[in-house]
């Protein structure tokens, strides 16, 4: 990787950082028509694609079976690794789940109630790597919201990665069904004489899953429009560049399209970075998938001329991961609010993240975590407010109330109020 000054950044270098996108525009209209079609169709559809895009034979499209058995024949140190990751993951969600409350304010009893969504759709990404993680991450927080029927699609295989299926055992899934990509979204939200309908529909994926989502939103609530994987990575002089390229690197292990960032305003840790990135590639498994997001135009090592530049120019890019390598990352994270999740200190990788800390992994992407979070109990909630009015409260609240109506227009909601009065 060359180390780039971020002062000297033009338009279109600074387009590619910061305009990021999931890429769906390409293949938005070739995803109508398979939505299309498994509304149509229903689990024909399904094995059709399946056949086509998977080149699998798919009979059964549940296996929710399948799921319970694999469980029982994964080796037990996965066995174990799926449960602790499962319970860290299980206790941070158990912490969100919010409180009905009643209030009294001035003779007004108002409050919010929530209740969870009745059905939830999940979906757990294959391809070139399974993600069991995922299935963890987007599972138990529905399920800790109280979500009756959690269902889980996944693509289909010769034999569906087993580990991918215990863990959508353990973190709780009412059923599973062996259906990937755009075909999986909308079976999930319109149902098929197989597949339950949902009334949300939530995971990661690649641009055919996103553009689905795009596609189904409205019809069935989605949690958000997700892109390739990111991280941003703030680093002062202390840090130590190995660490900081082994966070780059394994973020680019995901996908050609990731984007991984480092920025620093020591420009001998900047260079140490960029070194040492290209030393650990070449030892990783993954190499070529590396290489691809190391050359993306999103991805670099960046000098700034003081971290007030750096801090301004990771609130810009606004990180789906955002690493913090610094002497004061305290300091540094309060005046950077804009990233889906946070690793503070050399011994938080977003890797403890992805997997078992607790926090969840579906995360905003491309700048979206300017204004969302990422996958919690709260996507799985839905809210009420409440109110109980005394006489003597609306009474207070009376001309204020018929003043506004009349003052719109709405002349039967003034008489609404009078007439109690009456």
């Amino acid at each position: 990787m060359n180390v780039r000054s971020v002062a000297d950044l033009g338009p279109d270098e600074r387009s590619a950082l910061f305009d990021r996108d999931a890429g769906v525009d390409a293949v938005r209209d070739d995803v109508r028509d398979i939505v299309g079609q498994v509304r149509e169709e229903g689990d024909v559809a399904l094995r059709r694609f399946a056949s086509e895009f998977d080149d699998v034979e798919v009979g059964n499209v549940d296996i929710t079976d399948a799921a319970e058995r694999a469980y029982e024949e994964i080796d037990d140190d996965v066995r174990a690794a799926i449960e602790d990751a499962a319970e860290n993951v299980r206790a941070f969600h158990e912490r969100q789940v919010p409180e009905d409350w009643r209030e009294d304010f001035e003779g007004r009893e108002l409050g919010r109630r929530f209740r969870p969504l009745d059905s939830a759709g999940v979906y757990a990404p294959g391809g070139t790597a399974a993600y069991p993680s995922s299935a963890l991450m987007g599972v138990i927080p529905a399920k800790v919201a109280g979500v009756e029927h959690v269902a889980v699609a996944t693509p289909p295989a010769d034999e569906v990665n087993p580990v991918t299926l215990a863990a959508i055992h353990v973190a709780g899934a009412d059923a599973v069904y062996q259906v990937g990509g755009a075909q999986a979204i909308a079976a999930l939200a319109y149902g098929t004489e197989t597949v339950t309908a949902t009334d949300i529909v939530v995971g990661p994926g690649n641009r055919w899953v996103t553009a689905a989502k795009a596609e189904v939103r409205g019809d069935v609530a989605i949690d958000f429009l997700a892109g390739p994987s990111e991280i941003m990575v703030v680093a002062d002089g202390e840090a130590d560049p190995e660490l900081v390229a082994a966070d780059l690197v394994a973020q680019a292990e995901h996908d050609e399209n990731a984007s991984v960032v480092a920025v620093t305003d020591d420009a001998d840790l900047a260079d140490a970075v960029a070194e040492s990135v290209e030393e650990q590639a070449a030892e990783r498994d993954r190499e070529s998938v590396i290489r691809g997001a190391l050359d993306n135009d999103a991805s670099g090592v960046f000098l700034a001329r003081s971290m007030s530049e750096a801090v301004l120019f990771a609130e810009e890019y606004a990180a789906e991961h955002l690493s913090i390598q610094a002497e004061d990352d305290e300091a540094l994270l309060d005046r950077i609010p804009s990233a889906g999740s946070v690793f503070l200190g050399p011994y938080s990788p977003v890797a403890a993240g992805d997997y078992a800390a607790g926090t969840n992994h579906v995360l905003p992407t491309g700048g979206a975590a300017r204004v969302t979070g990422g996958l919690s109990v709260d996507t799985f909630v839905r809210s009420t407010t409440v109110q109980r009015l005394s006489e003597d409260s609306l009474g207070d609240l009376r001309e204020t109330i018929t003043t506004l109506a009349e003052a719109e227009g709405l002349e039967a909601h003034a008489e609404s109020v009078r007439k109690r009065f009456e």
